[in-house]
This record gives C-alpha cells, sequence and structure tokens, in this order.
C-alpha cells in the first residue's frame, strides 16, 4: 500500500498534486510520502514485535536525514556501510548503541570513528578484517564487539548483482571456516565476539530462502555455543522484496512467523536490517518529457531523467512501472515505446517496448517504487546536477534536498596554480 493515487485525473502524493510540485521544484525529483514511510516502518515492526528485535534499517536504501529522523522517532537503529553513513544516522538522533556497521572493506580511520562514537557492533567480513579492528582497538585501549558474518552457500533467487549469501560473492566468511574464524577471535585480547550475522541477497519474493540460510545459521550457533562461545546476538540482515510489477514477496508477518519458528528456543536478541520494505514504495521519480521520437520501427520517450538520476535499470535490469502523471482515458490505446534519458551512454534506458498510453512532449511521467536505491545511487555524470527530493506531509511539502546546480558543481573542482 501507498499513498500514491489519482484524484481528479492526477497522480498525487497524499494531498499534493505531483504537477504542483514539478511547476515549482522542476524535474526530474524525487517525491516521498511521510504516510506511507511511517506505515511501513509500522507494519514491520510491529509484525517482528512479539521477538523484542533491534531494527537496524539499512541507511544504503535511503540516507535523506528526513527519512532517517522519522525512522529514528520509530525506535529504529541503523545498518551503514561506511563512515559517512554512520554520521548521517548519528545525525538524526539515532543512538550509537543502536548502530551496526556492516561492509567489507571498514578502514582503520572508519573503524576507530565508530570505536570512538561507540556502536553497537561491526558486522566482520573476513580474518584480515577482524585483524586489523584488533590492532585499532588495541592503540585505543578499548575491546570492540562484533559479529561474525557467515556466508551461508544459500542462493537467494534473485539478479546476481544483488545476491550476497553464495559461496562465490565477496561478502562475509565462508562456511567452512566459520568455527576456524571464531576460534581466532577468541584469542584477540581487544575484539568480543558475541554474535553472528547473514544477509543473503536483496529483494527476495520467497520465504524459502530465507528459511534455508536461517536452520542453516542456527545449527551453527548450538555448535558455537557448545563450544563455549558466548553467541548472545543473532544478525538477521535484509532482503524483504517490495512489488515492482507482478511479484508477491511475503508480508513481514509471515516472515516473522518463519523467523520465530526458526529461531523460538535460542534464546538471543535478533537484529534486522531492513531497507527497501521500508522506503520502497513510499518513494517515486517524477520526469517530464521531453521529445517523443519516431524511427522505423521504434517510438522513444526521452525524458528529462537519465541513468545518472535513477541508476537501478541500468545496473542491473531493475524494473519501475512508469505511469502518466496526468491519468489517461478509461480504455486509451497503450503502444510499446522505449523509454530513455538524456545520457549519453547506450544504457541509459530504463525501459524498452513499455506499453504506455499516449504520452506527449511537456507531459509528466511519474517511476513508482523509486524511494529505495535511487537518490542515494544517483550522480553527476555528464555534469547533470544532483537531483533534488521532497518530502511530502498531507497537503504539504518540502524540498529535503535541494537541486545542485551547475555552479555549485565546478566549485568543487581545484585548478592547480601551475596550470
Amino acid at each position: 500500500m501507498d499513498h500514491f493515487e489519482y484524484r481528479n485525473g492526477i497522480l498525487h502524493a497524499e494531498d499534493v498534486p505531483l504537477t504542483r510540485i514539478a511547476a515549482e521544484v522542476g524535474t526530474p525529483v524525487y517525491v516521498y510520502s511521510r504516510a506511507t514511510l511511517t506505515r511501513h516502518a509500522r507494519v514491520f515492526r510491529d509484525a517482528l514485535a512479539g521477538l523484542d528485535p533491534l531494527i537496524c534499517y539499512a541507511v544504503k536504501a535511503n540516507g535523506n536525514q528526513a527519512v532517517l529522523k522519522l525512522l529514528a522517532a520509530e525506535g529504529y537503529g541503523a545498518d551503514v556501510v561506511s563512515a559517512g553513513e554512520m554520521k548521517r544516522a548519528l545525525a538524526a538522533g539515532i543512538p550509537a548503541g543502536k548502530i551496526v556497521f556492516s561492509g567489507v572493506a571498514k578502514t582503520d580511520a572508519e573503524i576507530r570513528a565508530a570505536l570512538e562514537a561507540g556502536i553497537l557492533q561491526f558486522n566482520v567480513e573476513s580474518d584480515a578484517e577482524l585483524d586489523a579492528i584488533e590492532q585499532v582497538a588495541a592503540a585505543m585501549g578499548v575491546t570492540a564487539r562484533v559479529s561474525l558474518r557467515i556466508n551461508p552457500d544459500v542462493d537467494a533467487g534473485t539478479h546476481a548483482k544483488i545476491t550476497t549469501g553464495k559461496a562465490d560473492n565477496k561478502f562475509g566468511i565462508a562456511w567452512d571456516r566459520a568455527i576456524d574464524v571464531y576460534a581466532h577471535a577468541r584469542r584477540l585480547p581487544h575484539v568480543e565476539a558475541t554474535g553472528i550475522d547473514l544477509h543473503i541477497g536483496s529483494q527476495l519474493s520467497k520465504l524459502e530462502p530465507f528459511e534455508a540460510a536461517f536452520t542453516r545459521t542456527v545449527e551453527l550457533i548450538r555448535r558455537l555455543k557448545a563450544e563455549g562461545h558466548p553467541i548472545r546476538h543473532l544478525d538477521l540482515g535484509g532482503g524483504l522484496g517490495i512489488p515492482y510489477s507482478d511479484e508477491t514477496p511475503p508480508a513481514p508477518q509471515a516472515y516473522a512467523e518463519m523467523v520465530h519458528r526458526v529461531t523460538g528456543d535460542l534464546d538471543l536478541k535478533l537484529i534486522f536490517e531492513p531497507g527497501r520494505v521500508i522506503v520502497g514504495n513510499a518513494g517515486l521519480m517524477l520526469s517530464e518529457v521531453v521529445y517523443v521520437k519516431e524511427t522505423a520501427s521504434k517510438r522513444f520517450l526521452i525524458l528529462d531523467a537519465g541513468m545518472n538520476d535513477l541508476m537501478r535499470p541500468a545496473l542491473y535490469d531493475a524494473y519501475h512501472e512508469v505511469v502518466a502523471v496526468t491519468e489517461p482515458a478509461a480504455g486509451a490505446a497503450r503502444a510499446p515505446v522505449e523509454i530513455v534519458g538524456p545520457v549519453c551512454e547506450s544504457t541509459d534506458v530504463f525501459a524498452r517496448e513499455r506499453p504506455m498510453p499516449p504520452v506527449a512532449r511537456g507531459d509528466l511521467v511519474a517511476f513508482r517504487s523509486a524511494g529505495a536505491y535511487g537518490a542515494t545511487m544517483s550522480n553527476t555524470y555528464n555534469a547533470r546536477e544532483l537531483v533534488p527530493e521532497v518530502l511530502v506531509d498531507g497537503d504539504r511539502y518540502a524540498v529535503i534536498r535541494p537541486r545542485q546546480t551547475v555552479d555549485e558543481l565546478i566549485a568543487m573542482d581545484r585548478v592547480p596554480d601551475w596550470i
């Protein structure tokens, strides 16, 4: 469920017509619905309530301060993958004790900053990282709390570029090395390994891969406890999918029931890292048709939004529903079009042979389900300004990230005085 619907022939975000935002802010622009965001956060939180969880929102999905502040108010922590994301979370009021630090390439400076901040734990992805954390913690005279991210070698059944739990992925510690690495961690005087972490991928539409990975991990926990390791928490990661098209991902309540069935007798603190399932359907990207181009074999809708503004289709063939902001007439004929952007790359294609109603130059279209991995992945390729973001609340809206100007972009460069 979201709060984007047609009213009087115009697509609205809650009570605000998207035509108004386009006229006042310009396009392309990301538009988020506060009502949808908070509803999704509460549904996920309430589904897990019986498990007494710590829910650490994956900041990489959408790290805008307004989004993080709303989630902090709902009691969420943060899953971060860089010192920059950690600082974003802290600035938004998320307590350090609710922050977990993931990622495969934590630098010494990032480890130091996280220890100084007092985060809950590092999710460790390799032996080398474990040793680096030991060295930094020793130099600071502190003990670092860690969970080891164990790769359960389970195929999540998603696109290859968003799968993270197979043996040949860069993430995590190999399953057959888990016992040895925990033994190594126990020998390190400035590391306390009290948890286990896993994350098998993103946009999962079935519970079976989750259950297979969680069940295998529970078996490992029992063995670790039997060998005297003080395992007190289990981080189950994120990955629950959303409906971009005709997918029917499991509801949070069904997910929670499966987790309880698999982990119910372990007496562990459970940590979850949702991202997309919270913000994905809470946002859309609004764009204007610049040209309609006809060729002998195709019809192109050329938009003012490009792959630099929404990378997902170019990066891993992701699907986004594209709708006209002005509601098509009932029974309007649809014809296949190529929906493309202005970036000087052949991969700047949002959709191929997509059936669309008649759309003309100057018309507005909206990319639905763009709240996750849209703005956070945007960039300035072709010297295009970073796209702005807007948050709607009822009949009002605010610009929560202004559009970058080309002058600001150029001002970031520094020309040596010897040129």
